[in-house]
C-alpha cells in the first residue's frame, strides 16, 4: 500500500497517512506517464546522453513543470506533497527527467513566485510553469559549491543595469534552459549581505554556455558551465532588494531539497520494485530466491528503510505546506532519502547478480543516478551542517 501525507485544516495538525483523491490523480497521472513516455527509450537516452525533449514538452503540456505556481501565473497551485508524490513516480523510472521537473518546479519557479516582482512574473514565470520554457538555477562556481557565500561572480552596478563577469558550474538545464537565476557579488565588503541575484536570459549578449558535462548518473540532463563576459542586465531583473542574493538562495534551496529528497525516494522505490519483482521469479537451488531467507532479508530491509525515508520526505513537504519551519525536516529527509537510495539501488544490483551489471536491468543505471543526490542541492555533509546547527540552536 502507499503511504503519504495530507494536511489537515483544523488543529492540532497532524500526520494523515491516507492520499486524498487529488493525490491519488496526480500519483496516477505521474506514474503512467513514467511507464508509458519515460521508460520507452530510458536506456537510449542515458547512453546517447540525450535531454528528454519530447517527454519534457509533455510535462508541461500536463501541468507538472509549474505545479505549486500560483494559478494566476499559469501554475497549479498545488501543494509541496502533490509535488513530491510526482516527483517519486517520475524518478522511479528516469532521474535524469524528473530532475528537470525538479530544478524548475523547486528553484525556479517557486523562487520567482515567491520573490519576483509583478513585471518578472508576468514576463517570466507565466512561460516557466506552463513549460513553454525552461528554467536553470546558477549558484554553483568553480571555487563556490558548498560554500555559496564565496561567490566569485561579479554584478557590477551602473546606472540602469548590472554588468555580470563570471563563471558557473554543475548547471543543471545549463544549454536548454532559456531564463537562468544567477547568483552573483554585487558588494564584496558586505560578503554575503552584498549578494544579488538575477534574471539572464539565453542569447543576451556576452553570455555563453560552455561543454556538456560527460556524468556518471543523470546522463539525460545537461549540465554544463556557464561563462558571462560583460553581461548587461537591466535593473529590474534583479530579484528583490539589494543584498537580498544569498538570501534567495538559501530560501529556495530549501524547498528544493524537498524535491531531490523525493528524487532520491523515487529512485530507491523504482530499484526495489525491480528487485522485488527480480526476486519472485528467478530461481536458484530449485526455487525463487525470494524463497531463500539472504534474499528475503535484503528485501525485507530495502522495505523498512524506504518507507522510513519517504515518513521524512512527506514530514518535510507538510511542514513547508503547513508554513512551518521546514529547514530542519527538509535537510533531515534529502540527508536520510540520497543516503537510502545508494544503499538500496546498490543492494538491488545485488539481488540481480550478474544481470544487475548489465543496462538492459536498468538496476547498475539507477545506482549511478543515486550518488548525485548526496551531492547536488547542498551534499550529505552540508545537510549535517544544516540540521546540528538547528538541533544546537535550543
Amino acid at each position: 500500500m502507499y503511504y503519504a501525507c495530507t494536511i489537515t485544516t483544523n488543529p492540532p495538525r497532524h500526520m494523515n497517512f491516507k492520499l486524498s483523491e487529488e493525490h491519488i490523480m496526480i500519483r496516477d497521472a505521474a506514474r503512467n506517464f513514467a511507464q508509458t513516455e519515460l521508460l520507452p527509450g530510458v536506456i537510449e537516452r542515458d547512453n546517447k546522453q540525450e535531454f528528454p525533449h519530447e517527454q519534457i514538452k509533455k510535462l508541461g503540456d500536463l501541468g507538472f513543470l509549474g505545479m505549486m505556481t500560483s494559478p494566476e501565473y499559469g501554475g497549479g497551485g498545488m501543494d509541496t506533497v502533490s509535488y513530491v508524490i510526482a516527483m517519486e513516480e517520475l524518478s522511479k523510472i528516469d532521474a535524469s527527467t524528473s530532475v528537470v521537473v525538479s530544478v524548475n518546479n523547486s528553484l525556479v519557479c517557486w523562487g520567482l513566485d515567491t520573490f519576483g516582482s509583478p513585471h518578472q512574473k508576468e514576463k517570466y514565470l507565466t512561460k516557466i510553469a506552463t513549460g513553454k520554457s525552461i528554467g536553470a538555477f546558477c549558484l554553483s562556481e568553480p571555487e563556490a559549491g558548498s560554500d555559496a557565500t564565496s561567490q566569485k561572480t561579479t554584478a557590477i552596478e551602473k546606472e540602469d543595469h548590472y554588468v555580470i563577469n563570471g563563471t558557473k558550474n554543475w548547471i543543471t538545464n545549463g544549454g536548454t534552459a532559456d531564463y537562468y537565476l544567477v547568483i552573483a557579488q554585487t558588494h564584496p565588503e558586505k560578503k554575503h549581505k552584498g549578494i544579488n541575484a538575477f534574471i539572464i536570459e539565453k542569447g543576451w549578449e556576452g553570455f555563453e554556455i560552455g561543454p556538456k558535462e560527460d556524468k556518471l548518473g543523470i546522463r539525460g540532463s545537461d549540465t554544463h558551465s556557464l561563462i558571462f563576459n560583460d553581461v548587461k542586465v537591466p535593473k529590474e531583473n534583479r530579484i528583490g532588494e539589494d543584498g537580498f542574493g544569498f538570501k534567495f538562495a538559501m530560501k529556495t534551496l530549501a524547498g528544493g531539497r524537498i524535491g531531490i529528497a523525493a528524487q532520491a525516494l523515487g529512485i530507491a522505490a523504482g530499484a526495489y520494485e525491480l528487485a522485488l519483482k527480480y526476486a519472485k521469479v528467478r530461481k536458484s537451488f530449485g526455487t525463487e530466491i525470494c524463497n531463500h531467507q539472504a534474499i528475503a532479508f535484503k528485501l525485507a530491509d530495502i522495505h523498512t528503510e524506504i518507507e522510513a525515508a519517504r515518513m521524512l520526505v512527506m514530514k518535510a513537504a507538510v511542514d513547508k505546506d503547513n508554513g512551518d519551519d521546514y529547514d530542519l525536516s527538509g535537510a533531515m529527509a534529502k540527508l536520510y532519502a540520497s543516503k537510502v537510495a545508494m544503499e538500496v539501488t546498490v543492494e538491488a544490483v545485488q539481488i540481480h547478480g550478474g544481470n544487475g551489471f548489465v543496462k538492459e536491468y536498468h538496476v547498475e543505471r539507477l545506482m549511478r543516478d543515486a550518488k548525485i543526490t548526496q551531492i547536488y542541492e547542498g551534499t550529505s555533509e552540508i545537510q549535517k551542517i544544516v540540521i546540528s546547527r538547528n538541533i544546537l540552536r535550543d
